[in-house]
């Protein structure tokens, strides 16, 4: 069976991180989403996305094809119902579309003409940027077990304190170095060649992607995902990292969510609470205004290649966009722009020929090519948010 992830309606709602990925590679948990649908399938997948993105995520379509909602995490029994559809078949949740059978001969699909199967249980879905790090915590727990069934972990390191062992899970060739790891409210999973250096102090739910690295001294509370080849320190609370990130020294980071690419200066701290203890308001992209969130606690969402320079402070509910670089003193506004250069003083627009060359740069630093598709993508979302900026 051929099985593609669309991205749905959602897609929107999950700006700026859907500005240079589909919905599926986004990174909650352990896992991405379409790495958790592929290890429950047994399948690769494609994608159904926008169509300046389709260079680098093509979708494959065979005779017979099964559509899932990329917006719905998947469990054992969701899986299995979806693997066992069949012609004018479909899953819903409610009223929303979770999954449906397809052919190549259809030419529109109508599903008030299909048989309609109500999926019963619980089912996590990602609807807004803050879910990312609000249903982390669920998240890791699903992923822990999906990776570490019927598997035997690392021993731990003589010197690193562990509470309740069983809930760690470490992989080959991770090291930790008289650290403390406590996973009485949540598991622990430590990946492939990764690093957690003396003095830290971990809560679960944690997860630390392969070849990432918690400096010395690091304190993390969960429910936290630190993605691959990323580099964290200093404090960091219930926030989500997809991956070649740097938080990389003091300053705290708390119910945030983090792209690819992103560098945090050093003392560079987020708020995470209003003074007056109010519910938090975001950027809404599709509305163009801020709208709430439903939420006393959010940090800072960070689009792809986005940095800020040292002892930058974030108010509570700050959203930056794609390749922004802010820095300098003072609050920065809570909704900067996708390539603006600047800070509280003022914004300009960040070049795109200067964010090629920075980006070619700290790509090539871990080993990856900025190539002429990503350059693409990068030049599609710098005129599609032109007219947020300010000059």
């Amino acid at each position: 069976m051929n099985y593609i992830l669309f991205d749905s309606d959602v897609r929107n709602s999950l700006l700026p991180f859907t500005y240079t990925r589909p919905v599926a590679d986004i990174r909650i948990g352990v896992l991405t989403i379409r790495e958790k649908w592929e290890k429950f399938l047994g399948f690769t997948t494609t994608s159904i996305t926008e169509e300046y993105l389709e260079d680098k995520y093509p979708m494959v379509e065979l005779d017979k094809n099964i559509l899932i909602n990329a917006s719905f995490l998947p469990s054992k029994n969701l899986v299995k119902q979806v693997s066992n559809l069949s012609n004018n078949q479909a899953i819903f949740k409610d009223e929303q579309v979770i999954a449906f059978f397809t052919s190549d001969t259809q030419e529109h699909v109508d599903f008030d003409s299909y048989e309609q199967l109500e999926f019963k249980e619980e089912v996590l879905q990602i609807k807004n940027t803050w879910d990312i790090f609000s249903l982390n915590d669920k998240a890791i727990k699903a992923d822990f077990d999906l990776l570490t069934e019927g598997r035997t972990s690392q021993s731990i390191p003589s010197g690193v304190h562990a509470i309740q062992e069983e809930n760690i899970f470490i992989e080959q060739g991770a090291t930790i170095s008289y650290s403390s790891l406590n996973a009485s409210k949540g598991p622990i999973y430590i990946g492939k060649d990764s690093e957690i250096m003396e003095g830290s102090l971990v809560r679960g739910p944690f997860a630390l992607g392969e070849n990432s690295i918690l400096k010395m001294g690091t304190k993390v509370y969960g429910a936290t995902t630190v993605g691959p080849f990323c580099k964290v320190g200093g404090e960091v609370n219930n926030s989500v990292l997809f991956g070649y990130s740097s938080k990389g020294h003091e300053g705290f980071l708390g119910n945030s969510v983090l792209g690819e690419w992103c560098n945090i200066g050093a003392d560079s701290n987020t708020s995470n609470l209003k003074n007056n203890y109010a519910e938090v308001k975001l950027w809404n992209y599709q509305e163009e205004r801020f709208t709430n969130t439903g939420l006393q606690f959010c940090g800072l969402m960070m689009g792809d290649h986005s940095k800020c320079g040292i002892n930058t402070m974030f108010n509570t509910g700050t959203v930056i966009g794609v390749s922004a670089n802010v820095f300098g003193s003072g609050f920065p506004r809570n909704f900067v722009s996708s390539f603006s250069w600047g800070g509280a003083a003022g914004f300009t627009t960040y070049q795109i020929k200067k964010v090629f060359e920075v980006a070619k740069v700290v790509m090539e630093r871990r080993g990856i090519e900025l190539t002429e598709t990503d350059k693409k993508i990068l030049l599609h979302v710098f005129d599609e948010t032109s007219k947020n900026r300010t000059s």
